[in-house]
């Protein structure tokens, strides 16, 4: 039986996933969790353009939960996540934010970073959909013990926090031939083509971050938007030295500003950095982990500009439902392509024989 996407449209079936029904979407796309972008508004588009929409929660307080999924809830009905980061996020705020999310009957919960086992443990008992996002074998191993139902493979071309160093051409094939869950591909994919060379190598769906940044719907500032728009892969820089406020050593990969090069490197020994702006009504710190928000004040281009290589291939700021609409055309023109070239070319020994 054919699958109809919300527009109308037939999906190939090739992109017609066992992840689509998990998940209750209708294209295998969702949108990476970013912290203060994700919010209500990008996660409820994805989501009414058919694929899965996620909140980026990350040290969010209970209230602004609740705020966002309440908004997000108003702007849809379909099926979504809430993305939080138990490593990076104080014990019991963490426990405030998981009660919340019990509370709101939040259909499912991405994690990342360390695999808290415990935490697996609850939410699988108390029927919430986890999905894990992992950067190595060895954090999938442990998500799969833990009981996660989706793996999600970040390749180290990733933006933001990258928690491996495998790419994702090598890591999604290597985690799809031992997973009996479905594994969603992350790391620069941001095109149709990357959507089925992503299935090609065994994903069941992508997870997009950069694409969904320079989206209008973002709780992204402009400057950074534009910054993605302009960049390359090669631009981006894999980098430890956006560390205030997350508790561990963790590289990101973003674009370049005056604290990759250097120009700060006599402030790192502060015991309170300086103040360089503000967004969501709070202080933003030199060296802080925060990325620049849409309401974001001050040197906003000295923040975390996080970018994935995938910015070479996005030039454009689009609506969130265009993003899709777009991969699901640039898919079918890529399988169209592969099914012309494979029938159009003759088979190796028949070519031998007629030199």
């Amino acid at each position: 039986m054919a699958v109809v996407t919300h527009d109308g449209d037939s999906l190939p079936r090739a992109l017609q996933t066992p992840l689509l029904e998990l998940l209750g979407c209708e294209v295998p796309i969702m949108n990476a969790g970013m912290g203060g972008v994700a919010r209500s508004e990008l996660a409820a588009a994805v989501c009414n353009a058919g694929g899965f929409g996620c909140l980026g929660m990350v040290r969010e307080s209970a209230s602004r939960i609740t705020e966002e999924v309440t908004r997000l809830r108003a702007r849809t009905d379909r099926p979504f996540a809430v993305n939080l980061i138990p490593a990076a996020t104080a014990p019991a705020l963490l426990e405030q934010q998981v009660e919340t999310c019990l509370e709101l009957d939040v259909p499912a919960i991405t994690l990342f970073w360390d695999v808290d086992r415990d935490l697996v443990k609850e939410l699988k008992q108390r029927s919430v959909l986890v999905l894990h996002q992992v950067g190595s074998r060895a954090d999938a191993q442990h998500a799969l013990r833990a009981g996660a139902d989706v793996l999600i493979a970040q390749g180290a071309e990733a933006g933001g926090h990258v928690r491996g160093d495998v790419s994702t051409l090598a890591l999604v094939p290597e985690l799809a031939a031992m997973a009996r869950v479905p594994v969603v591909a992350s790391g620069g994919i941001a095109t149709g083509a990357g959507l089925v060379a992503a299935l090609a190598l065994g994903a069941q769906g992508i997870s997009c971050g950069s694409l969904f940044l320079a989206t209008r719907e973002a709780n992204a500032h402009p400057a950074h938007q534009r910054r993605i728009c302009d960049a390359h892969a090669e631009d981006t820089l894999h980098t430890y030295r956006f560390y205030r406020n997350w508790p561990m050593a963790a590289a990101t990969r973003v674009l370049p500003n005056g604290i990759t090069r250097g120009d700060y490197d006599h402030l790192r020994g502060l015991r309170e950095p300086p103040v360089i702006g503000e967004q969501d009504g709070q202080p933003v710190y030199l060296f802080s982990t925060d990325s620049p928000l849409r309401d974001a004040t001050g040197g906003v281009t000295a923040m975390a500009l996080y970018a994935g290589q995938s910015c070479g291939q996005i030039d454009t700021i689009l609506p969130a439902a265009a993003c899709i609409r777009q991969l699901l055309e640039q898919a079918r023109s890529a399988l169209d392509q592969l099914q012309h070239d494979t029938i159009g070319k003759a088979p190796a020994d028949s070519i031998g024989r007629a030199c």
